[in-house]
């Protein structure tokens, strides 16, 4: 999963290389912590959030299959 967001969070963004996904892991849950460079904040979250949720439908998609529950949180 984290490579995932990894992979396409650095498509989005002009400062590939200031891109960090950290894993928090719960018990059935795991968190997915987004950092981007500031400048690069609006092109991850997209017009009215659209990118930020097709990534969330896109991890959703993927974590069912494994049948756990991620989420992804966009940091500053």
């Amino acid at each position: 999963m984290k490579e995932l967001i990894t992979y396409i969070a650095k498509a989005l963004v002009d400062n590939s290389d200031q891109v960090e996904v950290q894993e928090i892991k719960a018990q059935q849950t795991l968190v997915l912590e987004l950092r981007v460079a500031k400048e690069d904040l609006g092109k991850v979250i997209g017009k009215k959030g659209r990118t930020a949720q097709a990534m969330r439908t896109i991890l959703s998609c993927a974590s069912a299959k494994e049948q756990k529950r991620v989420i992804l949180e966009i940091v500053e």
